[in-house]
């Protein structure tokens, strides 16, 4: 199957910012939870962000809240993870997925399916 595309990420200096990009194809965004997941290098799948597009709805890490912003246009049909202030820590893998509305909050990754291909996210300091 088609997995949404992740795009927008790269090498920075710390304290720089980034917006990521998802861009599911096969399905639309109306009444879905989407999160964004972050994966440092030999470590398990963090969630991070996540929103329910039919209300607007959003979750947050208690890492990602100060730094980070999700948001969505269902118009183009894309979900946008805006990060401010990377560091270090932030350096890994993202991607996106999604839930059941009522498994939005949680940002399990056991409740998320239909993954993306991620994209590279490193932060130098």
């Amino acid at each position: 199957q088609v997995q949404p595309v992740e795009s927008g990420g790269g090498s920075v200096q710390a304290g720089a910012s980034l917006r990521l990009t998802c861009a599911p194809s096969t399905y639309t965004l109306s009444w879905r939870c989407m999160g964004w997941f972050h994966q440092a290098p030999g470590k398990e799948r963090d969630g991070i962000a996540g929103i329910y597009t039919s209300g607007g709805t959003t979750y947050y890490s208690d890492s990602a809240k100060d730094r980070f912003t999700i948001s969505h246009n269902l118009g183009k049909n894309e979900v946008y993870l805006h990060m401010t202030n990377l560091k270090p820590e932030d350096t890994g893998m993202y991607y996106c997925a999604t839930a059941p509305p009522d498994q939005c909050s949680g940002l399990w990754a056991r409740d998320f399916t239909s993954w993306g291909q991620g994209t590279q996210v490193t932060v130098s300091s």
